[in-house]
């Protein structure tokens, strides 16, 4: 089946979300600098999780640009990766709100790697339907990257109940690593 709808229906869901996001950020009661400091923590944290969703929203176009049709299963991993993303704004507020709690931290972590894992998952169904020869099959190779992260954020949610502070740095660590645009699937779907 064409790949069209879930490509549109995605990108209808990430807006949602990215919109849910900055409709929680709430207005500063003042016009000083000053102000914004008690809303602060709320403001970083929704910049941290723009910045992620708009990473796998990179990496979903272009997987699915090198995808050529679509089956059920990748339709129902797609939405796997969707339900974890739609939880986004929900640990964003949370942590936003409580940023010196270990749990809120820790729920954060727990939604970047079920995202993460949502994301692999899906990846893995593209690439059994398309077979090993396809391009993207030749564009994510090991994928070293996505295993460091999985791998990053593991340690970082027990962490959050020891050092909060260092599972926030591995988090903003995983963005600067993916910040990186990954040409692998460009390079081989216009080779």
């Amino acid at each position: 089946m064409p790949k069209s709808r879930l490509e549109a229906f995605s990108d209808g869901v990430i807006a949602i979300i990215i919109t849910i996001m900055v409709l929680e950020l709430k207005t500063p009661h003042g016009t000083t600098w000053q102000d914004l400091k008690p809303i602060f923590p709320v403001l970083i944290t929704y910049v941290l999780s723009f910045i992620f969703v708009a990473i796998y929203w990179n990496n979903h176009h272009h997987m699915l640009h090198a995808a050529e049709r679509v089956n059920g299963s990748i339709l129902w991993a797609n939405n796997h990766l969707l339900f974890w993303l739609s939880l986004v704004p929900f640990v964003t507020g949370w942590l936003g709100e409580n940023p010196s709690a270990s749990l809120p931290t820790a729920a954060y972590g727990v939604v970047l790697v079920m995202s993460a894992v949502a994301f692999t998952l899906l990846e893995r169904a593209i690439l059994r339907h398309h077979g090993p020869d396809s391009k993207l099959a030749r564009a994510v190779g090991s994928d070293n990257k996505a295993k460091l992260s999985l791998a990053l954020y593991c340690v970082a949610i027990p962490l959050a109940f020891v050092n909060r502070w260092l599972a926030d740095a591995i988090f903003v660590g995983v963005a600067l690593i993916w910040l990186t645009p990954d040409r692998r699937i460009e390079r081989h779907v216009h080779s």
